[in-house]
């Protein structure tokens, strides 16, 4: 089964991210408190803890999951093109999944090699909406809800 393994925001753009235990995540502000979660395409980022280790194995380095900037790392699943329009439960809250998140230059700010690193097969995450507003705490499981 697939689990919430860490939960992440930053309170400024371009900010540091901070590692929580738990948080609440709304349709109106995302995980609160991040400083994107706006209603909108990308108002909550997921990453695959399997995708971030196939990147920084590639790498040949072990970089903590928060350099993505994503806000949830799930461990036990890999995104796809057929997630697209899916809705993942995670603890009391939905998402649904839009887009991949795609790999901006930003992250070969963080370290050399790692956009392309991000590239193949939806390394880089996915970006959702949220439909039902809750809870969610590390350990939780994620769940889709077909």
């Amino acid at each position: 089964m697939a689990t919430l393994s860490a939960i992440a925001f930053r309170r400024q753009a371009k900010g540091s991210m901070l590692e929580i235990a738990s948080v609440a995540i709304s349709r109106e502000a995302g995980v609160v408190p991040d400083t994107r979660g706006k209603p909108g395409r990308r108002q909550v980022t997921l990453l695959s803890l399997q995708s971030w280790q196939d990147a920084c194995a590639e790498l040949g380095t072990d970089l903590p999951w928060t350099v993505r900037r994503a806000n949830l790392l799930i461990d036990g699943l890999r995104f796809t093109a057929a997630d697209v329009g899916r809705v993942l439960r995670i603890g009391d809250v939905e998402l649904q999944i839009l887009l991949e998140t795609d790999p901006c230059p930003r992250m070969d700010a963080q370290h050399d090699g790692l956009t392309n690193a991000l590239t193949p097969h939806w390394r880089g995450g996915v970006c959702c909406r949220v439909l039902r507003d809750g809870t969610v705490r590390t350990g939780d499981a994620a769940v889709f809800k077909d």
